[in-house]
């Protein structure tokens, strides 16, 4: 977590993120209800696997567009803010001049932009992981989501696999969108890694 700078509640930052999440259509139900475990993915068809690899595409494209903290939704890129924790950068307010994606942002946008909107995603990490398919780890393809967890932060990071053992995400805040190879033999990574899922692609 950023630090949080004096001045700051935590009251004001959870009201502005709910306000965010609620607006971008991410609802908190799928957090607080038991989550449904939906069968583990079969290997993508053609035509899923078709837009897999959409999705990576467009995550591609995205490289090097900056961090912002609750930034990004089904249009693109957006304007972050601050909260109690998040969205600064050696004490510096960062979020609410920085137009870009966090990393939830970051999946519905690519997911919606390649599905041409029929897949729609909150903005949110654990609905994101909440409304997908297990996949198991040698059966990743490409579009796929890649969820990261730690005892302090459960669910706090997802990002985009892009095949050949490479991930696209928006890190944090001060960092741009990034491919990151081989990311699962890191340990930094590998050993926060919650499994792979993925979306539902439209019905044929």
């Amino acid at each position: 977590m950023e630090p949080q700078p004096p001045g700051r509640t935590q009251a004001s930052g959870v009201r502005r993120r709910r306000v965010l999440g609620l607006a971008l259509g991410a609802g908190l139900v799928p957090a607080l209800a038991p989550a449904v475990q939906p069968a583990h993915a079969a290997p993508p068809s053609e035509p899923a696997a078709a837009l897999g690899l959409r999705v990576a595409a467009v995550a591609a494209a995205q490289i090097g567009v900056p961090y912002a903290w609750g930034g990004g939704d089904r249009l693109g890129p957006g304007l972050g803010f601050c909260d109690a924790d998040n969205g600064y950068l050696n004490g510096v307010c960062l979020g609410e001049s920085t137009v870009g994606f966090d990393c939830s942002g970051l999946s519905l946008y690519c997911w919606y932009r390649a599905s041409h909107g029929t897949v729609e995603l909150g903005h949110y990490t654990v609905a994101q992981f909440n409304r997908s398919a297990p996949v198991e780890r040698d059966a990743l393809a490409p579009g796929d989501l890649l969820f990261f967890s730690r005892p302090d932060a459960p669910l706090h990071h997802v990002g985009i696999y892009a095949g050949d053992g490479a991930m696209i995400h928006a890190e944090r805040t001060g960092t741009l969108v990034a491919r990151v190879e081989k990311v699962l033999d890191l340990p930094r990574w590998a050993g926060e890694f919650a499994g792979g899922r993925r979306p539902a692609p439209p019905a044929a």
